[in-house]
């Protein structure tokens, strides 16, 4: 059990001490993970940035990930999507809404170009994994933009979807990886939410960033 996202933060933190010397590019899944990056990217002198996906919700379940989809617009899908019998339309219309809100958010958090992530050592953050849907696509994403190394940090996780996680990346850091997954939020004793006004001052606030 974690206090909040901080408290888990700084744990993940230690256990990428590693990457202090590597100049590490941190990139937040927002919102929630955007000031738990913060502090890793400060901890490891790293640079912040948000990698931006959005999940594809099932019709009358939208908690339920279909898949996700990134800001180039590929699409990633869970295995079970293909067994649900939807029309192709329903994922195509969503995916052009979904992306039109990735565009949208991307202009609203910073007025820089995303940083470069060919050759660096990238570190992706969440405040935790359920199915894995937005995680996968960012890492597919990122992948192949050739990053020098694909970390996937994370306070908790299912085992199943660690399994998923792991072919896509050289190293997962997960702090818990329990049995009994129900939900996120049940691992932290405060799991308030994070809003876009926090997420536009955290990366408003950060200096021009190299790209070495």
């Amino acid at each position: 059990m974690f206090t909040d996202r901080i408290h888990a933060a700084r744990q993940l933190a230690t256990r990428l001490a590693a990457y202090r010397s590597s100049h590490p590019l941190v990139l937040a899944i927002p919102r929630g993970a955007v000031p738990m990056a913060e502090l890793i990217a400060n901890e490891l002198g790293g640079d912040l940035d948000v990698v931006l996906v959005r999940k594809l919700g099932a019709p009358f379940q939208p908690e339920l990930a279909l898949g996700a989809i990134d800001e180039t617009g590929h699409i990633t899908l869970n295995d079970f999507a293909g067994q649900m019998g939807l029309d192709k339309s329903y994922i195509t219309n969503l995916a052009r809404t979904e992306l039109a809100v990735l565009h949208e958010r991307r202009r609203q958090y910073s007025d820089r170009p995303p940083l470069e992530v060919d050759g660096r050592t990238v570190i992706v953050v969440d405040d935790g994994l359920a199915t894995g849907a937005t995680m996968i696509a960012a890492l597919t994403a990122l992948r192949a933009q050739k990053p020098a190394k694909l970390v996937c940090a994370v306070p908790v996780a299912p085992p199943d979807t660690l399994h998923r996680v792991a072919r896509l990346v050289d190293e997962v850091v997960c702090l818990e990886a329990p049995i009994g997954f129900q939900a996120v939020g049940q691992f932290y004793l405060s799991f308030p939410q994070v809003d876009d006004e926090e997420v536009i001052a955290i990366l408003k606030a950060r200096p021009a960033q190299g790209q070495a």
